[in-house]
């Protein structure tokens, strides 16, 4: 069995580069990141541990599935829900994979909370 605490800590690692804009907040009681002043449903990532897993909240990619686009099998298998990724174990490569969708789906929700339109 993985060591959910190793996984919560490093999607939350993979997290912090967006610390810099994105304020701390909560969605249900789950701590999530959203940007400063937007409603509590307009997070860009919440994070919940259960007993067998660690869940990554990314409810942008419903409005921004294009970050999806290149990603391989492995990570799109993860998504649980429409904004689910579940992550029982979370390697290196799967990590790699994870780094980039995050970086490419705060690109557009970025835009959007700037005032600009995404590209």
């Amino acid at each position: 069995m993985a060591d959910l605490d190793a996984v919560e800590a490093r999607i939350w690692a993979l997290l912090e580069p967006y610390r810099d804009e994105l304020e701390d907040a909560t969605i249900y009681g789950m701590p999530s990141l959203r940007w400063p002043g937007s409603g509590a449903h307009d997070y860009f990532a919440a994070v919940k541990r259960s007993t067998t897993k660690v869940s990554l909240y990314a409810i942008a990619v419903d409005t921004w599935p294009e970050a999806l686009e290149g990603s391989s099998e492995e990570l799109r298998k993860r998504r649980t829900g429409k904004a689910t990724f579940s992550f029982p174990s979370l390697d290196d490569d799967l990590a790699a994979e994870l780094e980039s969708f995050l970086g490419r789906l705060y690109q557009p929700y970025r835009a959007h909370h700037a005032g600009r339109s995404s590209t």
